[in-house]
């Protein structure tokens, strides 16, 4: 199966403009697992499930993706995160 070079140029072009950004959780010796996981819950809209899971990796493992998606709508999550004392950043 061959694809038309202009066909590949646009599909090159739409990969590269819809990047995603990324919220990584860090590690840290200050909150409790139940504050983390109530801020994953209240500001990255997740399931307690999933909020549990993210807590875990992140006392194990040092950091975790915890929510993916555009810049306008991760910046203010990050920085409620951020406000709420969790060590966040946005990539």
């Amino acid at each position: 199966m061959s694809i038309n070079p202009k066909e590949q140029e646009q599909f090159e072009t739409d990969v590269l403009t819809s990047k995603e950004h990324q919220i990584i959780l860090h590690n840290d010796d200050v909150n409790t697992f139940d504050h983390v996981i109530n801020c994953l819950i209240r500001y990255c809209d997740h399931t307690l499930e999933q909020a549990e899971q993210c807590a875990y990796i992140v006392h194990y493992k040092g950091k975790c993706i915890v929510k993916t998606g555009s810049f306008e709508d991760l910046e203010p999550r990050c920085t409620s995160l951020l406000k709420a004392g969790l060590s966040a950043e946005l990539v």
